[in-house]
């Protein structure tokens, strides 16, 4: 199954539930950093991350966005890169 590229992104206002939050979109991530990351998902990980987000987040104060990215449009960025802990997945120069 072919996976595609996604931001997922958060903003969790509770300490508790941010480092939950964290943990969930890290075992999905390619890279990022602070709550913006990459990730390269099939259908059901997208399925399986916006439910297991479900499960941590407050949804009356709290925020989670999957936002899909066109791989073939140039990337524009800013400041300093890290690259993603995973050599699976390319890296953007």
């Amino acid at each position: 199954m072919a996976r595609k590229l996604y931001l997922a992104a958060y903003d969790v206002r509770c300490p508790r539930r941010l480092a939950k939050a964290v943990r969930v979109v890290k075992g999905y991530a390619s890279g990022g950093q602070k709550s913006a990351y990459e990730c390269w998902l099939t259908p059901a990980e997208c399925e399986a991350l916006h439910l297991e987000m479900a499960e941590v987040l407050d949804t009356e104060v709290d925020q989670f966005a999957l936002l899909p990215l066109e791989p073939r449009r140039p990337l524009v960025t800013l400041g300093a890169a890290e690259e993603p802990a995973d050599p699976q997945f390319f890296y953007f120069g």
